[in-house]
Formats: C-alpha cells, sequence, structure tokens
C-alpha cells in the first residue's frame, strides 16, 4: 500500500447521497479493500432504497418498500439518515449540515437528481412528484380510488407512470408539450410507433399541448382545453441534485452536473461525483455524458472505489450507457449512444410485439433499442463494447443473432 493511500485510508471517506450510486459506493469500498472509516449521509429518514420500483411495485402496493439487502452495521459502514448536507468548504475539509459540520478525507458526491416540478403547480392540491419513498406513499392511497389521472410529460417516468394508472384503473390523459413522445430521448421514426402503445393501453395522449396551469381538480391547456383532473402526476425530467454545490469550488456545468473527469474525480482534490448527479468524458463516445440511469447509478462507483483505494486514477469509467423501462407491458431497453450514428437500421417490424432498432456509426455498432428482443440487446451490448464492424445485411436481418453479424 502506498503512503498516499496509508494516509488517506487514515481520514476516511464521507458519501454524500444514500442513493444506488452512494450504497454502491460504500459496498465497493469494502469489497475493494478499503479499511478506514466510511459514512453515508442520507438526507431521507429511510433505510436506503433503490428507485425503480417506487414507479411499479410500491406504488401499487405489491411491495411496502424497496429498502437495499446491505449490512451497513457489519460492513462497518456508518449511515447517518435525515441529514441533509448544505454546503462544502474545501479549504477545511469540510461539509456544513444542519447536525453541524462533517469532516472528511475524502468526498464522494453522489447526490442523484432532482425532478423538474412544473411552474404554478407547487403547493396545488393533487399535483404529485415520484421521485421518493415518501411521492409513492401519497399517491399510492390516491391511485387506488381510480381518479381522473392526468400525467404531464410522455418521457420514460411518464410512460411508465401512466401504465401503473392504467393498471390500477384510473381513466389516464397524458400530457406532452413536444410534439412526440420521448422527444428528448429517440428520433421521431423510432418514437413514432412507441407513442401508438398509450393507445392500446387506454391512455389518451395529446401532444403538442403545454399546460397553461394546474388548479385543484383540472388541468388547462394553453389552446383552452380543460381536463378533468382527480390526480396530477408531473413527470417532464430531473435535474442534477447540485444546488448545494453552488458556493463551492466544484466545477458544475451549463446542465448543473458537476463536471467529473475520465476518473470521476472532481476539480477539488480528494472530491470525486458518480451517478446522476455527475458528467463523465466518454473517449468510447467523444462526446461529455449526463446518464440518468441505474446501471450508471451502479458501475461507476466500482471505479470510484478503486480510484480512492489506490489513492491515484486507476481506473478510467467509460461505460456503455445501459437502462431499461416497463410500459405498456413492454420491456424496453437500451445500451449505447446514437448521437453521431451515421446509420440506422430496423430489426423486425416495429407494428408488431418485437422489435430492435440499431444505430451504426462509421461501420461500427453504436447503440441499440430492443423492445421485447433482449437477445438483440445482450449481444449488441457486447458488439458495442468491442467497437468492432459489423456486417449491416446481418444487423438488418431480424432473424440473424446480432452475434453473428460481426465482419
Amino acid at each position: 500500500m502506498s503512503e498516499q493511500t496509508e494516509q488517506t485510508q487514515s481520514g476516511g471517506v464521507v458519501i454524500v447521497g444514500a442513493g444506488m450510486a452512494g450504497v454502491q459506493t460504500a459496498v465497493a469500498l469494502r469489497e475493494q479493500g478499503w479499511s478506514g472509516p466510511v459514512t453515508l449521509l442520507g438526507a431521507e429518514p429511510h433505510q436506503p432504497y433503490d428507485r425503480p420500483p417506487l414507479s411499479k411495485a410500491v406504488l401499487l402496493g405489491k411491495a411496502e418498500d424497496s429498502a437495499f439487502d446491505v449490512d451497513f452495521e457489519g460492513l462497518g459502514i456508518e449511515l447517518r439518515l435525515g441529514v441533509e448536507v448544505t454546503g462544502l468548504r474545501a479549504a477545511e475539509r469540510e461539509l456544513d449540515t444542519e447536525a453541524g459540520p462533517v469532516p472528511y478525507e475524502v468526498l464522494v458526491l453522489a447526490t442523484g437528481a432532482e425532478p423538474l416540478t412544473l411552474p404554478g403547480s407547487e403547493g396545488v392540491q393533487g399535483v404529485h412528484l415520484l421521485r421518493t419513498l415518501d411521492d409513492a406513499a401519497r399517491l399510492r392511497p390516491v391511485l387506488a380510488q381510480a381518479p381522473a389521472t392526468v400525467v404531464v410529460g410522455a418521457g420514460w417516468i411518464g410512460a411508465e407512470f401512466a401504465t401503473a394508472a392504467r393498471e390500477a384503473g384510473c381513466a389516464v390523459t397524458v400530457v406532452e408539450a413536444a410534439d412526440r413522445v420521448l422527444a428528448g430521448a429517440l428520433p421521431a421514426e423510432v418514437a413514432a410507433p412507441m407513442a401508438r402503445w398509450y393507445e392500446e393501453a387506454g391512455a389518451a395522449l395529446l401532444t403538442g399541448a403545454k399546460v397553461a396551469s394546474v388548479e385543484s381538480g383540472r388541468v388547462l391547456l394553453a389552446d383552452g382545453r380543460e381536463l378533468p383532473a382527480g390526480a396530477v402526476v408531473v413527470g417532464i425530467g430531473a435535474r442534477p441534485a447540485t444546488r448545494w454545490l453552488a458556493d463551492s469550488e466544484v466545477g458544475l456545468g451549463p446542465d448543473g452536473s458537476v463536471t467529473a473527469d475520465a476518473y470521476l474525480r472532481t476539480s477539488l482534490p480528494g472530491v470525486y461525483a458518480v451517478g446522476d448527479c455527475a458528467s463523465f468524458p466518454s473517449g468510447r463516445y467523444g462526446a461529455r455524458l449526463l446518464v440518468h440511469h441505474w446501471d450508471n447509478a451502479l458501475q461507476g462507483p466500482r471505479v470510484v472505489a478503486a480510484n480512492i483505494v489506490a489513492g491515484a486514477a486507476v481506473q478510467v469509467y467509460d461505460p456503455v450507457p445501459y437502462f431499461w423501462s416497463e410500459q405498456f407491458g413492454r420491456f424496453v431497453q437500451y445500451a449505447g449512444h446514437h448521437a453521431g450514428a451515421d446509420e440506422l437500421m430496423w430489426r423486425g417490424d416495429p407494428a408488431e410485439a418485437a422489435w430492435s432498432v440499431c444505430w451504426l456509426r462509421a461501420g461500427a455498432l453504436v447503440a441499440v433499442l430492443a423492445v421485447g428482443r433482449p437477445r438483440d440487446l445482450a449481444q449488441g451490448r457486447k458488439l458495442i463494447e468491442s467497437g468492432a464492424p459489423v456486417d449491416p445485411a446481418k444487423v438488418s436481418d431480424p432473424a440473424t443473432p446480432l452475434k453473428s453479424a460481426l465482419v
């Protein structure tokens, strides 16, 4: 062990944020041999939990919570819940919290993201966000009464919530300001068949519809239409939860993300950032990526832990981004990053239950979207990781396994 590592381990690691990224960083530190103190600070009072089930099992009453199965005490991880961090003083290597200052030797920022609110809807009765366990707890009994529900936003979260609301028996109207679903995520031609899923599920979809105001019991649109709403759920995106860092010396990007380097280090010595709150440079894609998905919060901590334990920059973080979404009876998976692709290829008919889309750049696969074709996703992800050229004819043939498309 190097002298630098010994010195660091004597001081200990403080992790801000007890979501997936924070918990996995703490666990990875122990798995990789870190023997010094590890303190995990969580703003919520609940035992750390996983978020994806909130829009599914927890919301529909099929599960009470989704707590991580981690023995914090057994791992020697000090878990401090209900502690909100309000500031960072780099010169003193201290965090400001309502419970008093918390010193650190090494700091990991894992604060995740916070949902965007609909202007003018704050404090209006019947308006809900869905980001925390408390949000799900408040919304679950509402859905059980099957009210007319308006979902604002036709992105991934909006679709998942609309799915749950329909399963609960609610009449659902989804309102999207853009002219199509998933406008910020997928090309129009790929998103188009997914818009049909709403109607098939019995949910009304209004695109190009801007919300003018939300009142108790109704939503008013900019074109004068009025929608009855016993419940309104806002799912219009999220931003990194980094407002508390505004006056610190931590470098933030225009999108509010902590600008981490390839080793997930921030602009401050001894401070790392991981998960939804951090962007990182991808050598694979030649772009800085901000990935708000579960897999990123699972993979990044292993790199952070390796670099902390080594006391040096030893591992680069350059993943193939991956996420999934369960909506309207379909399992949708995506791997890669299609911006910059020069060719889009279909595998199968999007009118059918299962199909995929592949994106190529300079003859190599860079992204794949799979609907009900998990094998395409698994094999495509490996092809993306390899960066090897593929045969377009084989890629476009849904009967040919993607792994056989290598040139």
